[in-house]
């Protein structure tokens, strides 16, 4: 799964808590819009995904942030100072919780209406699709 895309899964890397790499999400949005939270969500998942690496690692989200062309003085600041942005998750942790029942990632939102939490099969999202087709 992934290779025809250019993506090379890699199961074995730590798993552990991910809220950093969040507030960086969140600060790369607030610094370049759309583009750069992008950009930093790319290299977040090849971090974890491919090569293994902890997004609790603080030298890890530098390395990400650097590769997706945070400012070194923003991504200084969020190493430095765990409170900037942790507002902003958690209201929009707090968020999702409520309108989707979510604990967990990945969310997907199908059509604005259907949650799915979670790893799910592909089966999960062909009865969502069919039941949009149906509708």
């Amino acid at each position: 799964v992934g290779d025809e895309v250019g993506i090379r899964f890699s199961y074995g890397g730590f798993i552990g808590n991910t809220f950093d790499s969040h507030r960086f999400i969140w600060q790369a949005r607030e610094t370049g819009g759309s583009n750069l939270q992008d950009k930093m969500v790319n290299a977040l998942f090849a971090a974890y995904f491919e090569n293994e690496q902890s997004l609790g690692d603080p030298s890890i989200l530098k390395a990400c942030a650097d590769s997706a062309g945070m400012p070194s003085d923003v991504t200084n600041r969020l190493l430095q100072d765990e409170t900037i942005g942790k507002t902003e998750v958690e209201k929009e942790r707090n968020e999702f919780l409520k309108k989707w029942n979510c604990t967990g990632v990945p969310l997907f939102i199908v059509d604005g209406k259907y949650p799915l939490s979670g790893a799910q099969p592909p089966e999960a999202f062909f009865e969502i699709f069919e039941e949009i087709l149906n509708d």
